[in-house]
């Protein structure tokens, strides 16, 4: 499907190297004052291209609205956006047109379609999750004004880990977004390193929902745990979801793993939260945090084996512009689709309560 969410819904258009890729959000509230240079940013905060350590093909990602405002204020109806593609390089792909490159959506997609966009990869491209970032910064404006806050950072590339607490303020200070300065270095350096070889590899990405409500989530198929899984999920590359404890917890018992309620100035909050802000999947008011798990980037700009239509062997050099590890990029998307998850839960909560 091309449409994510129930209340606050977006719906997605365009392919890799088309002429534009764009949505129709729908659901969100009348008479909101939206700062169109805020959603501008994020945008640049994962359009390729902004630093040595990313893909190098160069898109502006300007978004164009066409509905859905009036005089700088949201209307009620549908917002219609498109971002033109100005930067496609098709025939980078020309030489893929018979062959299924490993790890990726080529022999899936042929196996769904019949056929599929030689070019980019069309629909499966990550060229897609521009759209999801100018929904996510729609929803984050409306969120910030609830005082509910997500923020996300590099926390591991490879076997580099972050081991100090985050330093929310060096975050985009470096390329790599990590919250600490001086893994940051590192973490550099080997995305240099492993490009260099015509390699790639993986990261993970950790989030902090702060601010948010208790009461949000619904208590059997749309535990809010569980949508924000399936929102993550939905990143190009992602394999691995956890939040609160996550694995962490098998090791624990349950003594050690219970969170203690306590009351604080009339306010109930828990002593620790291995809960991860969410129990019997609604929200309790404590953080929501969580890890995303990427996987290394498919392309390999090195020689690969594989098979053809004909289920011939052949062998694949690598072409094009590519990201070495995807995780910078990941950051503004995996906020973005938090914002979108959480302001939907958020309106569903308010259409029973209200």
């Amino acid at each position: 499907m091309n449409s994510l969410g129930k209340l606050f819904r977006l719906t997605t258009f365009g392919e890799s190297h088309g002429p534009a890729i764009g949505g129709i959000i729908d659901g969100f509230p009348s008479n909101i004052e939206i700062d169109f240079q805020a959603i501008q940013n994020e945008l640049g905060r994962r359009k390729p291209g902004q630093s040595a350590i990313v893909t190098q093909r160069k898109e502006p990602d300007i978004v164009e609205f066409l509905s859905g405002f009036e005089k700088g204020r949201t209307t009620g109806a549908s917002i219609g956006f498109i971002i033109k593609n100005q930067n496609q390089k098709s025939k980078d792909y020309s030489h893929l047109e018979e062959v299924f490159r490993p790890s990726h959506a080529d022999f899936t997609y042929d196996a769904k379609y019949g056929l599929r966009s030689v070019a980019g990869g069309g629909r499966s491209s990550a060229r897609e999750t521009a759209n999801w970032v100018v929904a996510g910064a729609i929803a984050k404006q409306l969120l910030q004004e609830k005082n509910i806050s997500i923020r996300a950072y590099v926390s591991q590339v490879g076997s580099l880990k972050m081991e100090s607490e985050p330093q929310w303020d060096e975050i985009e200070n470096n390329p790599v977004r990590c919250a600490c300065p001086d893994t940051a270095k590192k973490m550099e350096e080997l995305i240099r390193e492993v490009r260099k070889d015509g390699d790639t590899i993986g990261g993970v990405v950790t989030c902090k929902i702060s601010g948010v409500p208790a009461g949000l989530g619904e208590p059997i198929f749309d535990k809010l745990h569980a949508d924000l899984a399936k929102y993550m999920m939905t990143i190009n590359a992602a394999k691995a979801f956890e939040y609160g404890s996550g694995f962490e917890g098998v090791a624990m018992r349950g003594s050690e793993h219970n969170d203690k309620f306590k009351n604080l100035d009339g306010k109930i909050l828990t002593e620790s939260n291995h809960s991860g802000g969410i129990q019997g999947g609604i929200t309790n008011g404590m953080d929501i945090d969580f890890k995303v798990g990427f996987k290394p980037v498919a392309t390999l700009i090195q020689k690969q084996d594989s098979i053809n239509k004909k289920g011939e062997s052949v062998e694949l050099e690598g072409k094009g512009r590519h990201d070495p590890c995807v995780v910078p990029r990941a950051v503004p998307i995996v906020e973005a689709l938090a914002n979108m998850l959480i302001l939907d839960h958020y309106l569903l909560h308010k259409s029973r309560t209200s």
